[in-house]
């Protein structure tokens, strides 16, 4: 399998990476990012949000991988939106990443006046040059219709919660037809109900003498999606890096597939309430 998807502007991003989300300790975040990238992923996810992105960065800084091998990407938060905010949150990123540039910029949240964030990241992107791709977080098809239709530069990634509860067919099916990329979050769905002691998942996962971590990171990368395990435990992200040696058949597919609950699992940005919470 091909490790790396060819975004609908020609960039190229590795299929599997990692993120750093709820690692707020910098020293910490910073050990994994390079623990990371010395097992071989070349794909780091961080937010403003998060606030780890200075962590990231020093990371970075610190590794004997070359800046241009490593791909980056982090996001804009609801609060900061608008023309001339993101502008200005985009540089505080950057100094804290201690970049030149961005291999991919998100707008987090479908909320406040992402179009007007937008328009700053096409201006960074393509008069600027500043970020090599730019994309969204958590938008359903609508919201995601919605920025294609009435804007110039279509998103390349759709970052969205995705996993064997909750595993949005649908979405994927308008993302492909509009050439977006879809990425998932919380790919072991952060736990929620017995995710890795789930028999299905082991029953396959004993067939292929691997983890059922390992056979929904295999699952996603089948699917043709970017996905992001977070682990502070080194050896925890050198297992989830190990999903390259094997191949879940039609069967296994299937069956995982009986597993979604067709819902949100974590956070239903169908919701109004959850838009409301970020007055």
């Amino acid at each position: 399998m091909e490790k790396f998807v060819t975004l609908n502007n020609g960039v190229k991003m590795p299929r599997l990476g990692f993120g750093v989300y709820q690692i707020d300790d910098l020293a910490q975040a910073q050990q994994v990012v390079e623990d990371g990238l010395e097992i071989g992923y070349r794909l780091v996810d961080t937010a403003q949000i998060y606030g780890n992105e200075q962590a990231v960065g020093d990371a970075i800084k610190h590794s004997i991988v070359p800046r241009e091998d490593i791909f980056v990407t982090s996001k804009i938060w609801v609060d900061d939106y608008g023309y001339d905010k993101t502008l200005e949150a985009f540089d505080e990123s950057m100094k804290k990443l201690q970049l030149d540039y961005l291999d991919l910029y998100l707008i987090h949240k479908p909320y406040n006046d992402y179009y007007g964030t937008w328009r700053a990241l096409e201006r960074l992107y393509k008069e600027e040059g500043r970020i090599r791709a730019i994309g969204v977080s958590s938008f359903w098809n609508e919201r995601l219709a919605d920025l294609i239709t009435f804007n110039d530069v279509k998103p390349v990634v759709n970052q969205i919660e995705t996993n064997v509860w909750n595993q949005e067919w649908k979405s994927q099916k308008y993302m492909e037809k509009e050439g977006v990329q879809p990425e998932a979050w919380a790919p072991f769905a952060e736990g929620a109900d017995h995710v890795f002691t789930n028999p299905v998942l082991e029953e396959i996962a004993e067939k292929h003498h691997k983890t059922t971590a390992q056979v929904m990171l295999r699952w996603f990368l089948q699917r043709n999606y970017v996905v992001i395990p977070k682990s502070v435990h080194k050896e925890r992200l050198a297992q989830n890096f190990d999903v390259f040696d094997f191949e879940l058949d039609k069967t296994d597919m299937e069956k995982i597939k009986t597993l979604d609950q067709g819902r949100s699992i974590l956070e239903d940005e169908m919701n109004p309430e959850i838009a409301e919470s970020f007055r």
